[in-house]
């Protein structure tokens, strides 16, 4: 970039020579002279050029992906409640356009960016060399742009972080839309979904065509502003030949040199715009960089070689964000390794919540959470998790064959271990009949598959790993009584600890204990036969749902 800009900027002074020394005293000698110097310095530039472009590409690309994996680790390493600050929309967009954004600048800055202004002060000192007088004329007129510029850019970055934030807004209805297409279509919302959609992106395209107005508007000003400085040069310089102390040569260069000048200013429009809409896309892409690590493994962390999975809660109390309700009220209990909780509770009740504290997604507020009697504070995050299984309420499987789904639990496990998992899962003859059995594409979050089957493959992924400790959140909701009782007999095969959200008080049944939550309160705690004996809910749960079974049951027999 500095072999172009030198050589470029020594052409007009080699113009002067071939004007006073050639054309003037008409020495086509000279002329041919000067003039093979100023094609070859013309040909060195096209060099340094295309090497220009060739290393500002290679540095711009890497620095994005070098970024843009940075970015992704750092939201990998968020806590869950610091990843829900922001939507999926916003980070999104940070981790495309915004670095899209910052890797264009970069590449514009290697290429123009930083030879613009270069140009611009070299043009006034090489000026300055050239003849004094008329140098002065570009000396007033530069400084005085230079600070409009100084002024646009500060405003443009502004509004160009609204613009992102627009954007934000864009990706976020669009996301929704996309992951829930199925809901729009049953309730005849597409009309609905288009209009927000529409709306969202007017706002964009609203809020970006009026800041790349302001922009752009004041680029012809700039240019009228240097096209008179030029004029005002040729009727300065044609005095000062009449007087005798400037020449045709000095007159051309120094007008040579405020047309370039005039180019780079040109060019500075976009240069403001590019570096705002930077400036503002490096702030929120930093802003992520930023967040303190939200839990973080202690000093002293405890090994979870010879783990048993025993859970105890004591007096645990949690709220997603500080000064809210608590989700979890002083919950207390104990679950011995190998044995089946079940727990119940109505809707916010704080069931999740509760299982989400075991790997430790959410650190307590108050109170304990410990396996194997040690805080689970204590245990390196990874390593705890690697030793719990997990299957969501709404299980999320991924583009891929069913067998990468699976491995997905346990990158280790060989084709006996995944048949075991499949078939425990009750989802292996089902398999079994798909044209490529586990090699069977699965579409975008399974949309190629049922709620019940979806739920299967997620318990396959989650035994596979064959975990010390097993969490189900209402994961057996879609299944039918008698596939959900061979999944729970299969179950009864692991050596595991397991935990088991579930609404319908046959699964219950089948545990070892029984937890009843209520507004994030535990009501009651124990057997099947001992609630049922001495607790009121339980008992009110009991008596609704074999009402409801035997309505249902009467409903059958109508059939």
């Amino acid at each position: 970039m500095l072999v172009e800009l030198v050589t470029e900027l020594f052409q007009p002074i080699i113009m002067a020579k071939i004007i006073n020394e050639g054309v003037m005293e008409q020495d086509v000698n000279t002329v041919l002279f000067w003039g093979s110097i100023m094609l070859s310095f013309s040909f060195i530039a096209l060099i340094a050029g295309i090497f220009n472009t060739i290393y500002a590409s290679h540095a711009s690309q890497s620095f994005a992906l070098d970024l843009r994996k940075g970015l992704f680790a750092k939201v990998q390493s968020l806590s869950y409640s610091q990843f829900s600050l922001f939507s999926a929309g916003s980070l999104m967009t940070r981790l495309t356009n915004d670095i899209q954004q910052l890797q264009n600048t970069l590449f514009m800055s290697l290429r123009i960016m930083v030879r613009a202004p270069l140009l611009i002060i070299g043009g006034l000192v090489m000026a300055f060399f050239v003849h004094f007088q008329l140098a002065l004329l570009l000396a007033v007129v530069v400084p005085f742009l230079f600070c409009i510029l100084v002024i646009l850019f500060t405003k443009g970055s502004k509004s160009f972080e609204k613009v992102q934030q627009k954007l934000d807004w864009v990706n976020t209805v669009m996301g929704e839309n996309l992951a829930g297409m199925k809901l729009v279509r049953a309730y005849v919302k597409k009309d609905h979904e288009t209009e927000r959609f529409e709306q969202a992106s007017k706002e964009l395209s609203k809020k970006t065509a009026s800041v790349l107005q302001f922009m752009e508007v004041t680029l012809p000003a700039l240019l009228l502003i240097m096209n008179i400085t030029i004029v005002g040069i040729l009727w300065f310089g044609s005095q000062q030949m009449d007087l005798g102390t400037a020449n045709v040569g000095e007159v051309v260069a120094v007008v040579n040199y405020a047309t370039r000048i005039t180019a780079a200013l040109s060019i500075f429009s976009f240069i403001i715009t590019a570096f705002s809409r930077a400036k503002a896309s490096a702030s929120r892409v930093e802003e992520i960089f930023h967040i303190p690590i939200g839990m973080v493994d202690y000093k002293t962390t405890a090994s979870v070689k010879n783990l048993q999975g025993s859970v105890t809660f004591e007096n645990v109390s949690f709220s997603y964000n500080e000064n809210e309700t608590k989700i979890l009220k002083n919950i207390s209990f104990r679950l011995q390794a190998g044995q089946t909780m079940a727990i119940l509770g109505a809707t916010g009740s704080g069931k999740t919540s509760l299982l989400n504290l075991i790997p430790r997604l959410f650190d307590v507020e108050e109170g304990t959470v410990y396996i194997d009697d040690i805080d689970v504070r204590q245990y390196k995050q990874e390593e705890l998790r690697q030793k719990i299984g997990i299957v969501p309420q709404n299980p999320l499987l991924f583009t891929g064959t069913i067998k990468e789904n699976i491995l997905w639990g346990n990158q280790q496990a060989t084709d006996e271990e995944i048949i075991k998992a499949c078939a425990d899962a009750q989802i292996f003859d089902t398999i079994q009949k798909l044209p490529n059995q586990l090699q069977t594409l699965i579409g975008q979050k399974g949309v190629n598959l049922s709620g019940g089957q979806r739920q299967r493959l997620a318990i396959a992924r989650a035994l596979v790993r064959k975990p010390r400790i097993l969490l189900f959140d209402d994961s057996t909701s879609a299944l039918d009584l008698q596939t959900e009782h061979k999944l729970l007999e299969a179950l009864k095969m692991y050596d595991t600890t397991t935990i088991m959200v579930t609404q319908k008080v046959s699964t219950a049944t089948k545990a070892d204990y029984i937890l009843l939550l209520d507004s994030g309160e535990k009501i009651a705690e124990g057997t099947h036969t001992y609630l049922k004996e001495n607790s009121p809910l339980y008992q009110a749960i009991l008596q609704s749902q074999a009402k409801e079974g035997s309505q249902a049951y009467a409903l059958e027999g109508t059939n």
